[in-house]
């Protein structure tokens, strides 16, 4: 392995970290503006990542698609919030489960503003200074890492985020049953994420974040991001 590689393994865990952290904090946020006191009462406000941190899927799947070469992608604990306390439960549900992925919207287009407004230090920087690993190589990841995140949640598929779009359009009377769906749903959908490729030799996920993430990684940076 070499020192260019053991760079980009670094970056891409000081972007995967906080992208994880501050998008449980915004669902978190959003539901307790929303009147649930859930995920403070939890301490899941906190930008301590020792308070979001799922073993399998904060550290060892990310590790595992790092080595396969995949897209970086994961989950943390999830934070928890109880729809009984919005005014309209499912509107509620669905701004704080689109939060997360807003909140790693943002944080792409700031490592996109930081790298346009640094552009031209970016020709003065010399190949292996810190300057030249900072604009080229950890905020074109930090970029996107966010955005595989904001759009592999925005799945319209339970558990991710994106499924809280479909509580918009089921009657009322059917809301227990979808959360249930949603509850059981997780260990399905990581199944098929690591089964598939496998099964098929196609990774559907890896093709859908090239498309998405890094089409738009391309179109706001001001350089290309490979």
């Amino acid at each position: 392995m070499d020192a260019t590689t053991i760079i980009y393994y670094i970056c891409a865990i000081l972007s995967f970290v906080p992208a994880l952290v501050l998008h449980e904090v915004a669902h978190g946020f959003a539901a307790y503006k929303l009147g649930d006191p859930t995920a403070k009462r939890a301490g899941r406000l906190s930008l301590n990542p020792l308070k979001h941190i799922d073993p399998f899927g904060t550290v060892v799947l990310p590790l595992l698609l790092m080595v396969m070469g995949w897209p970086i992608f994961g989950y943390a604990k999830p934070v928890p919030y109880n729809p009984s306390y919005f005014k309209d439960p499912r509107r509620g549900d669905c701004i704080t489960g689109l939060a997360g992925p807003a909140a790693n919207l943002g944080m792409a287009l700031i490592a996109a503003a930081v790298a346009w407004a640094c552009l031209p230090l970016y020709a003065a920087a010399g190949a292996h200074t810190f300057g030249a690993y900072f604009l080229g190589m950890f905020l074109p990841t930090f970029c996107l890492v966010n955005l595989y995140l904001m759009f592999f949640n925005l799945i319209p598929i339970p558990p991710l985020d994106g499924s809280s779009i479909i509580a918009l359009v089921i009657p009322v009377k059917w809301l227990p049953q979808w959360y249930s769906i949603q509850h059981y749903a997780f260990p399905v959908f990581m199944l098929c994420v690591i089964a598939l490729p496998y099964l098929f030799h196609f990774n559907p996920f890896s093709w859908y974040l090239d498309v998405t993430a890094g089409n738009l990684a391309n179109l706001i940076f001001p350089f290309r991001i490979s």
